[in-house]
């Protein structure tokens, strides 16, 4: 498999970042009161749930972090419009935004859950926002079922075809969904030793793939074009 042309599309760069939404997701369901950083399709399936059955207090716990999420997403899409430095890309910039709001996350105890969940999943959509291509297929790093399903059918069609490209792009997919998965063991994991400190470690991860954007192939893509 050759190299990506982008260093923002890089097996290396998606390692980290998917690390990163697998341990973000587990620390927010196991270690924040079941709510979920990433996946806003339980958050939206619990909150439907939960004003069923008229609990409109528990159903705000699910409905922020999906507003969130959405506000990740638009600043995310700003930072790329407005970016007008050349010293630093503007995934480089959501970055940092990242690393310094689960910082905020890892200071706050369980009685802000509502407000940790709602940075984290803040967080979690300047992620997906900014890092939507795996060597030049569409891939999420914080969540799997597009994954799975690209994969899948990536799987199948080199089953028909035998087009070697086609294996290598399912490998990418289910490879990652085992980046996802590694990270939430390892945040499940970390939870009983660091209890809300242990974002700090999805901060760690994040603060690689920083470094890992200086490579030069990023430098080729131009600023904030991509």
């Amino acid at each position: 498999m050759q190299r990506a042309k982008q260093t923002s599309e890089s097996i290396e760069l998606a390692v980290f970042l998917t690390l990163s939404g697998g341990l973000m997701d587990a620390y927010s369901y196991l270690g924040r009161g079941g709510v979920f950083a990433n996946a806003q399709t339980g958050n939206m399936l619990l909150l439907g749930v939960n004003l069923a059955a008229g609990d409109l207090g528990r159903a705000a716990h699910y409905a922020v972090p999906v507003i969130f999420f959405a506000v990740g997403i638009a600043a995310a899409h700003s930072v790329k419009i407005l970016c007008r430095t050349r010293r630093l890309h503007w995934r480089q910039l959501v970055l940092v935004a990242e690393v310094a709001t689960l910082m905020a996350v890892a200071c706050m105890p369980q009685e802000w859950n509502l407000l940790a969940n709602s940075l984290t999943s803040l967080a979690c959509g300047m992620q997906v926002q900014s890092f939507r291509k795996l060597h030049g297929h569409g891939f999420a790093t914080t969540m799997c079922i597009g994954n799975l399903r690209s994969g899948t059918q990536e799987l199948v069609s080199w089953f028909h075809t035998r087009d070697r490209d086609r294996l290598e792009a399912a490998a990418l997919y289910f490879g990652v969904i085992v980046c996802f998965v590694l990270g939430a063991v390892l945040g499940s994991r970390l939870l009983p030793v660091l209890a809300e400190r242990t974002i700090l470690v999805s901060s760690g991860l994040l603060v690689v793939a920083f470094a890992i954007l200086f490579q030069d192939r990023e430098r080729r893509e131009g600023r904030g074009t991509a």
